[in-house]
């Protein structure tokens, strides 16, 4: 991953109604949410929604399905993977095994 893509997605994911849907459609998998859907269980007005949406779409972390009416949105999971091996890539001496925990093992240095 080139450096401007990790930017734009990090910044696309620096706002909170974008991160709590990014972590919603993380939980859904592949089959993803259509955008209403993703509105009503965040309670955000559905226009807002769509443009949050669109900005994680045009960062390369969200993909697109259209099912009749409906556009169903789900994660880039290789996206994903890339910007969090970007990420860690340098961590540690080269050797980004020692950055990693298991997930649901909170980071000791945070409390």
């Amino acid at each position: 991953m080139k450096s401007d893509d990790a930017i734009m997605a990090l910044g696309a994911l620096a706002q909170e109604d974008r991160l709590a849907a990014f972590r919603l459609l993380m939980m859904e998998g592949s089959q993803g949410l259509p955008s209403g859907t993703i509105a009503e269980r965040l309670d955000i007005a559905p226009t807002r929604m769509s443009f949050h949406l669109a900005t994680l779409e045009k960062a390369g972390l969200l993909n697109t399905r259209r099912e009749g009416r409906h556009i169903h949105y789900f994660v880039d999971y290789q996206k994903m993977r890339s910007l969090l091996g970007f990420l860690i890539e340098d961590c540690c001496g080269n050797n980004p095994a020692v950055c990693c925990f298991p997930v649901g093992v909170p980071n000791q240095e945070t409390h």
